[in-house]
């Protein structure tokens, strides 16, 4: 080999080495440049809530959550599932269109530890009527170890009445 033939292929890889850096930072700025704009915006993320005024809290105390019961499963991923199931009672005089609730596991301290919001009663379901009772399951994913073994605190947070 002469020696020119040995010096064109060293030049060529430094050649190749930065045409490489250059397709993959295009590369690595099209996929920000993708993640960017199809990423959502923060109010499209932002959960609505159900009204709760002055009206809507006085006739909280007409809803009470009877009968409950838990249980516990696990699916075939190994992963722990919680069952919480009982009776929503109108109680008051108008009917529920909505009903959004909290949910609260404490520990035995009595600190709250896990905190869920849940609608109950969504709008497109079927309302339910003064003095109507109807049973409810909420499934949650994960309840600490640190539990009390109690059931939880379900609290009133947003109303719709008719």
């Amino acid at each position: 080999m002469e020696p020119g033939e040995e010096r064109d292929e060293g030049s060529r890889f430094p050649a190749a080495f930065v045409l490489g850096a250059v397709i993959v930072a295009l590369l690595f700025g099209g996929l920000l440049l993708l993640t960017r704009f199809t990423r959502p915006s923060g109010n499209a993320a932002a959960v609505q809530h159900l009204p709760f005024g002055a009206a809507e809290q006085a006739y909280a105390e007409h809803i009470h959550f009877n009968d409950l019961q838990m249980a516990k499963a696990s699916n075939f991923l190994n992963q722990e599932f919680t069952y919480v199931a009982g009776t929503i009672s109108n109680d008051g005089a108008k009917t529920l269109l909505g009903l959004e609730v909290i949910i609260e596991f404490r520990d035995p301290f009595n600190q709250v530890i896990l905190r869920e919001n849940e609608l109950l009663i969504g709008t497109k379901a079927r309302p339910l009527d003064a003095g109507q009772r109807r049973d409810f399951q909420v499934t949650l994913e994960h309840v600490p170890a640190e539990w009390n073994q109690q059931y939880p605190v379900f609290r009133v947070i947003g109303l719709i009445l008719e």
